[in-house]
């Protein structure tokens, strides 16, 4: 018999998911890891009971992640994931031939050992150039100095252990660590939830005083809060919707375009486009 997995967002208000079993279950030092079978969507893992990803809508996500910002860069050769433990968004970045390394900091191990179990077509854990550490991000950030060309936030909500991640503080450490043509992206929320208005408007207050250039961009993904999700793109100078990168976009589209999903050109120049309530947020 089926029971169900259900998120609230707001009070009693959220989404609901036919489970078939739970697959994996685990209380670690950090929060609760979770993976069910579904119903429709495929392995789901959840982290303290908010949905991280499934295997059939995963892929909006990490595309939109990681390839806005590695197409941004010239040439984006090593590039630092922190957080990022189901393993999809080093799948894209490595989809890029310039890569030579990606460093993936994950905070806490059963992440990725239950991602690998369960959710195994959504990394790419055996290419070689991917460097997987457990340690503390922040910390990790805070010993790197000009070495990454692309930097990729992709924490969970803002608590626990993912919250320091949201902070200006800690955007600052990225600015140093980046080197001077350096980009960074990260996941920032869905706008429809007030209750993560104020983490949205702190990171992107937060960015605009630490980097150059920075924008909000969205997605769409079925499994969170009310769908729709935002992005936070930075960068040193860079803007991502300057001609050079359209071009770049084309030219890499169009070695491995057709194992994408979601992302294309257009919808990367049209993820910037904002409606007035979201732009309203981060005024």
């Amino acid at each position: 018999m089926s029971s169900v997995y259900n998120e609230y967002y707001h009070k009693r208000t959220g989404l609901t998911v036919g489970v078939n079993k739970v697959l994996f279950s685990e209380q670690t030092p950090y929060q609760k890891v979770e993976v069910f079978e579904t119903d429709t969507w495929g392995n789901l893992m959840t982290i303290d009971g908010m949905v991280m990803l499934s295997e059939k809508d995963e892929f909006v996500y990490h595309e939109m992640l990681a390839h806005v910002g590695m197409f941004s860069h010239p040439n984006p050769e090593k590039v630092l994931i922190v957080g990022g433990g189901d393993g999809g968004t080093a799948r894209e970045v490595l989809r890029h031939f310039s890569v030579k390394q990606v460093d993936m900091v994950e905070i806490d191990e059963a992440v990725v050992r239950a991602s690998k179990e369960f959710l195994p077509d959504v990394g790419a854990w055996e290419d070689p150039r991917l460097n997987v550490l457990f340690e503390d991000g922040i910390a990790f950030v805070k010993n790197s100095i000009a070495e990454y060309d692309v930097i990729i936030i992709d924490g969970s909500d803002p608590v626990g252990p993912a919250e320091g991640l949201f902070e200006k503080e800690f955007f600052e450490l990225c600015f140093t660590a980046l080197k001077k043509d350096g980009v960074l992206t990260g996941q920032t929320e869905s706008p429809w939830v007030e209750e993560y208005h104020s983490s949205i408007k702190q990171v992107f207050d937060a960015l605009e005083l630490v980097f150059d250039k920075s924008s909000m961009y969205l997605g769409f993904i079925p499994l969170y809060p009310a769908g729709m999700w935002s992005f936070a793109f930075a960068s040193k100078g860079s803007q991502p919707e300057e001609t050079e990168i359209v071009e770049r976009i084309e030219k890499g589209l169009s070695e491995f375009g057709s194992d994408l999903k979601y992302y294309n050109k257009d919808v990367h120049q049209g993820s910037f486009a904002l409606p007035n309530f979201v732009a309203e947020i981060i005024c």
